[in-house]
């Protein structure tokens, strides 16, 4: 069962939007939830620690790679099942998340057309309540499959069990590293219109098209679709090859989530300068990271050694040839420069995979 499945030695940039890191020790694809099994009992058998690795465009390899087991999920599959004004929509982890929404718009299916352009795989979007543009597959999530990594048994969780907050689960939180999403079932919308609640987006659709003249379901959710795909793309968040800009792990920090009297603190810090922009936000007022960034100093196409800021979005550090180290280190001067600033601490979205020494029982390199 593991010929051909576990090879050695891999290198890992290349598995990653932003370009960066090592070489895995051992390295599996797996397009099943039986070699799933397999490879897990395997390293575990042998004591080796297990990264688990979907589309790659949230996650950041130290330069020394990592000392155990990448396990790439490559689950396919993509089936509709109408339900009166409602398609079940049931997917593989290993979906690529664009060609998803792409297949839903095309449908008239509403409810993701926001999400357009994000890369990744689909297994990953409820462990970070993947969102943009006012939408979160949160609102549209029936229910999520995933294995038990210690019983190797599957679970499923419905919507309330997965504890969705903003860019948060359960599989990010309490139960982190615990399972391996295997597929996720969506509830869309019929002949659907969109709704746009991020008024960025709301402006840039009306500069583009009148949505009232288009007919429900695909005409008009492909329109919302196409003006989604050209602002990320000026924004350089759509993975491009010949975009240098587009070379991240997507945005690199949350909007931090202050309560009124942090808010009221960040107000007197920032003093007589320009007003503190905000977004609406249950629970607390929502600041935009990336303004904090800039005003910090890091302006976008800042520039060092190897790694930098897109020219085109403050909250995408991106890879001019350079090293994870050098990335890190720049993450960690733009958080202390807004804690002394602002009295902020800004969280990190991307995992970061720091690496391990080779496991002594191979004598094959793998850095």
């Amino acid at each position: 069962m593991l010929e051909g499945i576990i090879r050695e030695n891999v290198a890992l940039a290349p598995q990653t939007t932003i370009g960066l890191g090592g070489r895995a020790r051992y390295f599996a694809g797996c397009g099943s939830v039986e070699a799933l099994r397999v490879c897990l009992t395997w390293a575990g058998e042998k004591g080796l620690p297990v990264q688990v690795l979907g589309g790659g465009s949230n996650i950041i390899f130290a330069d020394d790679g990592f000392g155990g087991l990448v396990l790439k999920v490559d689950l396919p599959g993509m089936t509709f099942c109408e339900a009166g004004k409602w398609d079940r929509v049931t997917v593989g982890a290993g979906q690529n998340w664009d060609a998803l929404v792409e297949a839903c718009v095309g449908r008239g299916l509403a409810g993701v057309e926001c999400l357009a352009g994000i890369p990744g795989q689909v297994g990953a979007t409820p462990i970070q309540n993947v969102g943009a543009y006012g939408q979160e597959v949160a609102e549209t999530i029936a229910q999520v499959r995933a294995l038990d990594r210690q019983s190797l048994d599957e679970v499923v969780f419905d919507t309330a069990a997965c504890g969705f907050g903003y860019r948060h689960s359960r599989f990010k939180g309490a139960d982190r590293d615990r399972y391996i999403v295997t597929e996720v079932d969506f509830r869309l919308r019929r002949q659907g219109r969109p709704s746009l609640a991020y008024p960025e987006l709301r402006r840039h659709v009306k500069a583009r098209v009148d949505l009232d003249a288009l007919e429900s379901g695909s005409p008009v959710l492909g329109a919302v679709r196409e003006a989604v795909l050209a602002l990320r793309r000026s924004k350089s968040m759509v993975v491009d090859p010949v975009d240098p800009d587009s070379r991240s792990a997507g945005s690199f920090f949350l909007n931090p989530l202050l309560s009124r009297q942090g808010f009221a603190a960040l107000e007197r810090m920032v003093g007589d300068g320009a007003p503190v922009p905000t977004f609406a936000a249950a629970g607390g007022i929502k600041v935009p990271a990336a303004w904090l960034v800039e005003q910090a100093g890091f302006a976008k196409g800042f520039r060092r050694g190897g790694v930098g800021i897109s020219s085109h979005h403050a909250l995408a550090l991106i890879n001019r040839g350079g090293s994870a180290a050098e990335l890190l280190s720049l993450a960690a001067d733009i958080e202390h420069t807004v804690r002394e600033k602002f009295g902020v601490d800004l969280e990190r979205e991307p995992v970061v995979v720091q690496g391990l020494k080779r496991h002594s029982g191979s004598s094959a390199p793998w850095r």
